[in-house]
């Protein structure tokens, strides 16, 4: 998730992408391409990438509807309506609007060098496309929870003795994990 008014990536997107470059390969030789789509700019996405060190491919969708079609993205008029569709059915953005006006998710927005509302035009998703005969055909989307496969980390947190000992507070929900180069040295 990288909207065009974004500095840097979310930091969960951030730490899912962490793992494409390993598999990106065994997927290739599966005749499978794996590439992340974001909003922003090329030049801002190259820029991360390399501050990131990846290499999977990552294109660009600014100015196309290609994020919204996949209910991925959310222009501001249909945040303000206040109902946006996501997840395969309606769902009401004002609750976590109001939320996040202060504290820990205005927080995390702005760690992406945005505020939440603007933060949350951007939503997780993953879809699959099949090529056949010249046509290409929609096969499969996911959403939220629908892609926790796809953290690497978790699969081995989930298998550790104090799982994925999330520290989190009332304060600091979503402080439990960083970017890959915001860490201090463990």
């Amino acid at each position: 998730m990288f909207g065009p008014e974004y500095t840097a990536g979310c930091r969960a997107c951030s730490t899912i992408a962490d793992g494409f470059d390993g598999f990106v390969v065994h997927l290739a030789n599966h005749d499978v391409t794996l590439a992340a789509v974001s909003r922003a700019p090329l030049a801002k996405l190259q820029a991360y990438s390399r501050r990131m060190g990846w290499s999977f491919p990552w294109a660009s969708s600014f100015g196309s509807d290609f994020n919204y079609d996949y209910q991925a993205a959310y222009t501001e008029e249909q945040q303000q309506s206040g109902v946006v569709e996501y997840n395969f059915r309606p769902m009401d953005v004002r609750p976590s609007l109001e939320a996040g006006k202060e504290g820990p998710f205005a927080e995390w927005a702005a760690s992406t060098g945005t505020d939440w509302p603007t933060y949350r035009r951007e939503s997780p998703g993953m879809s699959v496309f099949a090529l056949e005969d010249g046509v290409v055909y929609h096969t499969y989307s996911a959403y939220a929870r629908g892609q926790d496969a796809l953290w690497g980390m978790y699969q081995w947190l989930d298998r550790a003795p104090r799982g994925r000992n999330e520290t989190r507070t009332e304060e600091a929900p979503l402080s439990w994990f960083r970017r890959h180069d915001e860490y201090d040295s463990a």
